[in-house]
């Protein structure tokens, strides 16, 4: 067996899991609620305060789904009852983030400002302190979600590997390169 689908996915306190006839799952929690329609060819049994998700063939391709839907399902628990954070970090002079509702505006060295409307389910701020560079924190029960979501932001100005100007997660080593060195 996969040795992550094997796994059982418990259950939190305040956290309910329903499976319909035509395997959707719906995971709702204090965070929010989600749902994802599992494969025809796996089986979702909820015994007790666990999910558990089976296979009935040893072929390539129902392994491999085995896994992948037994790592989506706990991702859905795990958002609803904690929620996920992704915090990135503006490197660069005159770089700003500005967020109004639902619409952050940055300024990455462009002629003009970036306007990027995002989705209702993710949350954004962004901090500027004195001396320090502008944060945008996201949060979302949704991982696939709020992943794409900083994927897009990261790829108006990705980190360049000579001054290290971009937009990086918090915490991300950016390998730096040498530049042209003058002849002596």
């Amino acid at each position: 067996m996969s040795r992550i689908g094997k796994l059982p996915i418990h259950i939190p306190q305040g956290v309910t899991v329903a499976v319909s006839p035509d395997n959707t799952v719906t995971v709702k929690g204090p965070k929010g609620q989600l749902s994802q329609k599992v494969s025809s060819d796996l089986t979702v049994a909820i015994e007790g305060n666990e999910v558990h998700v089976q296979r009935h063939t040893e072929d390539k391709e129902h392994k491999a789904q085995h896994g992948l839907y037994r790592a989506l399902l706990h991702n859905m628990v795990v958002g609803v009852s904690e929620g996920y954070t992704i915090k990135q970090e503006l490197v660069g002079v005159g770089f700003r983030a500005n967020a109004e509702g639902q619409v952050l505006e940055l300024g990455l060295g462009y002629s003009h400002s970036i306007f990027l409307q995002l989705p209702a389910e993710v949350k954004v701020s962004a901090v500027t302190e004195k001396r320090a560079n502008p944060i945008i924190t996201l949060e979302s029960c949704d991982k696939q979600l709020i992943g794409q979501v900083a994927a897009k932001i990261r790829s108006f100005r990705k980190p360049e590997p000579y001054k290290g100007k971009g937009i990086r997660f918090v915490g991300e080593e950016v390998r730096r390169k040498a530049g042209k060195s003058a002849k002596v």
